[in-house]
């Protein structure tokens, strides 16, 4: 039996698909094989030398500690693309409320709730909340993962001229891509031409404080900037000063900092990207369904911190091994199963940086002594039994 810990609530449709012979599930576990968890920031005190994976449901995992869950041999899934109909949608929303000051708008009209005409009063205002259509006018998107190119499918729909910048797109994304989209190869391209420019990357050392003073003075007079990626991505003191020029017209983000709250022409959403109920049912159910194929088969779908690896149950025993990506450690494991008369019947190691992970099919079962023995290999992290 599996003890699955819950560090938020979620969706009831990931969480039942998880089969109750297999899986116990609570958030009261001290001592767990799995974590199921959204934005619940987790410390090093959050990892029981139990723990096998820790399933994440939504893109981001910058709430977990990745590389100390490598280390102790944790496998770490996300669910790309599950919420990804959901931000497109809240995106073309803030391209919306960027253009037409809809947000003033509806603002200024509440003041008008004690006024006899309120109409007659909301016509006389209106020319206060002009705003430009988006039709014609040029999107530069900065990612074109499962979000970004959804995105720019839906510009396009609605007549804009799209310029998309992502030297790492994957074959995947690059197929879905709207041919009308221009695949720009410096984001200089995008900064330098945009009238609206919306974020879509990871947040990793090369994208953080992307948006800042530099890359604004490459920008076009009144650009309209959406962050629907990470909060920390654009320079705060940075864009309050752009917005405050007027050389950034508009700042729509989804990340709700202090100092950003409250300023003209800065609109700030409460994280409400993956906030639809389908969202949270598609990401618990792939969430769930990663964790399940791990913690029963050994099988590594979506992880951002090992080889995604898989391999169909023959009905054989099996068992896994994690270790440092370094030269021969295939060769001792497979000489102490040898050693220990054990066949294997089939195998699979692929490695991802310093990382590898291998599964093994053999025609009997792994003895305590040989996992002893694995164990006992410099650089093996973890070996695990599935039988």
């Amino acid at each position: 039996m599996y003890r699955i810990k819950t560090l938020n609530s979620i969706s009831d449709s990931g969480i039942t698909q998880l089969p109750a012979e297999n899986f116990s599930v609570s958030s009261e576990y001290k001592d767990c094989e799995g974590i199921v968890l959204r934005s619940y920031k987790m410390s090093e005190t959050d990892l029981p030398p139990s723990l096998l994976a820790v399933a994440r449901a939504g893109a981001g995992v910058n709430n977990i500690p990745v590389e100390l869950c490598a280390k102790k041999g944790i496998v770490v899934f996300n669910t790309p693309g599950a919420n990804a109909n959901a931000v497109k949608e809240l995106v073309i929303c803030g391209l919306l409320l960027s253009s037409r000051k809809i947000f003033e708008g509806m603002n200024r009209v509440l003041e008008l709730k004690e006024n006899a005409d309120a109409e007659k009063a909301a016509e006389k205002i209106k020319s206060e909340f002009t705003g430009p259509e988006i039709e014609g006018k040029t999107l530069g998107i900065f990612g074109l993962g499962a979000i970004g190119v959804r995105v720019a499918q839906a510009a396009v729909g609605l007549n804009m001229k799209v310029k998309g910048f992502d030297p790492y797109i994957s074959v995947e994304n690059a197929l879905l891509a709207p041919s009308a989209m221009e695949r720009v190869k410096s984001s200089d391209r995008i900064l330098e031409t945009a009238d609206y420019i919306t974020l879509h990357m990871p947040l990793i050392d090369t994208t953080k404080n992307f948006i800042n003073q530099g890359s604004i003075a490459k920008m076009k007079n009144g650009v309209k900037i959406l962050n629907f990626s990470r909060g920390e991505i654009v320079t705060h003191s940075d864009i309050i000063n752009a917005v405050l020029s007027g050389k950034v017209s508009v700042y729509v983000t989804d990340f709700a900092a202090s100092d950003l709250i409250g300023r003209k022409n800065i609109l700030v959403m409460p994280h409400l990207g993956a906030s639809t109920p389908e969202a949270e049912d598609n990401c618990a159910q792939m969430a769930c369904s990663e964790l399940q194929d791990f913690l029963l088969n050994g099988n590594i779908r979506n992880s951002v911190n090992f080889p995604d690896i898989a391999v169909e149950r023959s009905g054989k025993p099996r068992f896994t091994v994690i270790n440092s990506n370094v030269p021969n450690m295939v060769g001792q494991i497979t000489a102490v199963l040898a050693q220990n008369s054990i066949n294997i019947n089939d195998m699979i190691n692929k490695s991802r940086g310093e990382y590898a992970y291998s599964i093994f099919d053999t025609d009997t079962g792994l003895s305590d002594t040989a996992v002893s023995k694995i164990a006992s290999i410099s650089g093996v992290i973890r070996v695990r039994r599935i039988d």
